[in-house]
């Protein structure tokens, strides 16, 4: 008998973790943080229910904290086993991880000394320590092989798009052929390569982050243009805030080529984000997993001021005139983006671009939303500057591309779990599988343990 518990990403869009079970192994698929709205991220404290040390190993889908960034709790609280991923997952591990430590204990001793945390004193999660101690277990392995994880469980990593490395897991275990989706990127992406389909599962776990709506079908470096253009025109500047990890090279190619067209006011381009200036080299080096060659590569970031150290990040708000800055974090929960917020948001003149999901409870939905305030190191911050949103740059599949994706399998599976969404979109999602396919698809519950006839 095989068993799934969806220990995360199954009534909501963070927190992925999924645990699976044979009669002689127990692997998790996924080990994800919570993220967005407090109730949510307190799940992150509570204890799980399983011994991490029980866990024989775990599989990674992709690098994404909400996908990846649970690891260093779990190792801290036991588990010993091999972390399975793909090269490019490690080397985007070895980036997220250690900063998010390295964040959750900044965070800590900013609250303690501020005195604006509920705790005292406030403690992080984990810390940078932990996490580059769970790099260790990060075991990677290549595309398109089948891998043996435990004796009766083997996987084989398929592209999945979204971002560097990202994969989709098809999984034999216990005579069980089991797919996750992971997050399917887009087709015809400029950067990623196609998802890739998987011929036949028996059970299937696909995500839903976009499973009820559409992108715009509208040309990105055309809004791009557009939006630079007005707010140079009344002399303020364009602050975005953005994933370190693959949005913000994207943001990068666009924002180059229309700056080589001259189709923009020439005016400095900032990324202020060391992960996200380390995340640009690491596109460099793994150019076999994606669509540009080393040299494509070179010429897309190009001409861009990269701002390492935290001196150096500060006197870009005493810089004079217009200027593009592009900071992490993505959905605005932490990192620089707050400093340069604080000093852009209340500005009329400024526009704030978000360019990605942006989960429920987090700073950026509050922004897309119409907040006129937002909260930021326990004060309220005006929010003047004109806020606009990139759907169409988002990684994420839409439904469209999520049904296509799901149209890869030969035959339908015996069971289609929709997982990684918020609830609106998850339930929508399932509707349209079941319409469009045929399906019999469901929404599993937070902690629900499945068996697998």
């Amino acid at each position: 008998m095989v068993q799934i518990t969806f220990l995360g990403g199954a009534d909501t869009v963070t927190g992925s973790k999924f645990l699976v079970e044979t009669p002689s192994s127990r692997v998790l698929v996924d080990c994800g943080l919570f993220q967005g709205y407090k109730v949510l991220r307190a799940r992150n404290r509570q204890p799980l229910p399983f011994d991490p040390a029980s866990i024989d190993a775990v599989v990674l889908t992709h690098a994404h904290l909400d996908h990846s960034g649970y690891l260093p709790l779990l190792v801290k609280n036991g588990f010993a086993g091999r972390v399975i991923c793909t090269e490019g997952t490690q080397a985007l591990c070895g980036l997220l991880l250690p900063d998010s430590g390295y964040l959750l204990e900044a965070d800590a001793r900013y609250a303690n000394r501020r005195g604006f945390s509920k705790h005292h004193p406030a403690l992080p999660l984990y810390t940078k320590a932990d996490a580059e101690l769970a790099l260790k277990s990060l075991s990677p392995k290549p595309f398109g092989e089948r891998i043996e994880v435990t004796g009766d469980c083997s996987i084989r990593f398929r592209y999945a798009g979204h971002i560097l490395g990202a994969a989709s897991v098809d999984m034999i275990a216990a005579g069980k052929q089991i797919a996750f989706s992971g997050d399917i990127g887009r087709y015809g992406d400029p950067l990623m390569f196609d998802p890739e389909p998987i011929p036949q599962a028996d059970v299937v776990l696909v995500e839903s982050t976009y499973g009820d709506r559409l992108h715009p079908d509208i040309a990105p470096q055309q809004v791009l243009k557009e939006i630079i253009e007005r707010t140079v025109r009344r002399g303020g500047s364009v602050i975005i805030p953005s994933f370190a990890v693959g949005r913000a090279q994207m943001l990068l190619f666009h924002i180059n080529a229309v700056r080589r067209r001259g189709q923009v006011p020439d005016v400095p381009v900032y990324l202020d984000s060391p992960m996200a200036i380390s995340a640009t080299a690491l596109f460099t080096r793994h150019a076999r997993d994606h669509r540009l060659s080393e040299a494509e590569c070179a010429d897309a970031w190009d001409d861009v001021i990269y701002v390492r150290d935290v001196e150096a990040s500060k006197r870009l708000d005493a810089e004079p005139g217009p200027k593009i800055i592009i900071s992490a974090s993505g959905m605005v929960t932490g990192g620089r983006i707050l400093h340069r917020l604080k000093k852009y948001a209340p500005d009329h003149r400024s526009t704030i671009v978000m360019a990605g999901y942006q989960a429920g409870g987090t700073r950026g939905a509050k922004l897309l939303a119409g907040a006129e305030t937002i909260k930021i190191h326990g004060q309220q911050v005006p929010v003047r500057a004109e806020v606009v949103s990139l759907d169409m740059l988002s990684a994420h599949a839409d439904q469209h591309e999520l049904l296509r994706w799901l149209g890869g399998f030969e035959a339908p599976p015996q069971q289609c779990f929709v997982v990684h969404g918020e609830a609106d979109s998850a339930d929508q999602f399932r509707l349209q599988i079941t319409e469009q396919l045929g399906w019999k698809a469901r929404v599993p519950e937070h902690h629900e343990r499945v068996e697998l006839g």
